[in-house]
Order: C-alpha cells, then structure tokens, then sequence
C-alpha cells in the first residue's frame, strides 16, 4: 500500500518536509517513490508547496494519505477535511470518587465481621475511655512538662 506522507529533512531543531508517495512500510525518511510537493511549519502562514496533478493521480491509484497530510489537502481543497467523533464525557469527580471509597468500606465490614466470629475484642484504643482515666493522664504528663531543672 502506498502513502502520501511528509519526509523529514532539515538541520536539526528546524525541520521542513517534502510530500511523498512512499510505501507504508518504509521508514519516515526512508525510500520513497516520487516527491510532489513540500511543507514548512516554521514560515508565518505555513508554506505549503504541492503538485495538484500528480497528487490527484496517485490518490486515483489508491495513495492514502496519512492524517496531517489529510488535513492539509483538505487546506489546499483537494480532500475532504476528515472528521472526527466528538470526544466522550467525563464522568464528574463526585461520581468518581465514592466507587474507590466502597471497596475500602467493604474490606473494612469484612474484617470487622471476621473479628466478631473469631471472638476477638476490640482493640484498647478504640474502646471508649472512663473519665478517671483522662485526668490521671493529664495530671501524670503535666509536671514533668512544667518541672524546672
């Protein structure tokens, strides 16, 4: 299969290309069948140099063009633009994020009900405190904190 495509060449950092008729398995500047025409995206507007002859000849032999050389033909009205679907929606990020949160819910409930089958107790630090015990450890802390030396 033949394609109509850009060939890199230029110094390096500022790239110009010639529209070629290539086979779509040889490389980007690879060999190539004919030359018909040349781009540069570093000129304002860009130039745009092309056959219009010979490219009409090579699409009437099945030459397809790739994307950006589609694009471009279309430019200079010798394609019709492509056309793209319209870009699915996002979901909002409220809906994102309780999905992540209910496998977390979910392992935590498993585990729970895991511990009450086993007959464990809860942990220590997750029972609630008695008032003594608060106050003793206030009062415990403060004068070491507050001892002078």
């Amino acid at each position: 299969m033949l394609k109509i495509r850009l060939a890199r060449v230029g110094k390096k950092k500022q790239p110009t290309y010639r529209v070629v008729i290539a086979d779509a398995r040889a490389p980007r500047d690879g060999k190539y069948v004919e030359i018909v025409g040349s781009y540069n995206p570093r000129t304002e507007p860009d130039t745009f140099v092309i056959d219009e002859d010979k490219v009409k000849d090579w699409l009437s032999k099945g030459a397809q063009p790739t994307m950006r050389m589609r694009k471009l033909l279309a430019r200079q009205g010798l394609m019709a633009a492509p056309t793209f679907p319209p870009p699915k929606p996002k979901p909002a990020p409220e809906t994102a994020a309780p999905q992540a949160a209910a496998p977390a819910a979910t392992a935590v409930a498993e585990l729970e009900a895991s511990a009450e089958e086993a007959g464990e107790e809860e942990p220590a630090a997750e029972q609630p405190a008695t008032e003594d015990a608060p106050a003793e450890d206030a009062s415990a802390e403060a004068p070491d904190a507050k001892a002078p030396e």
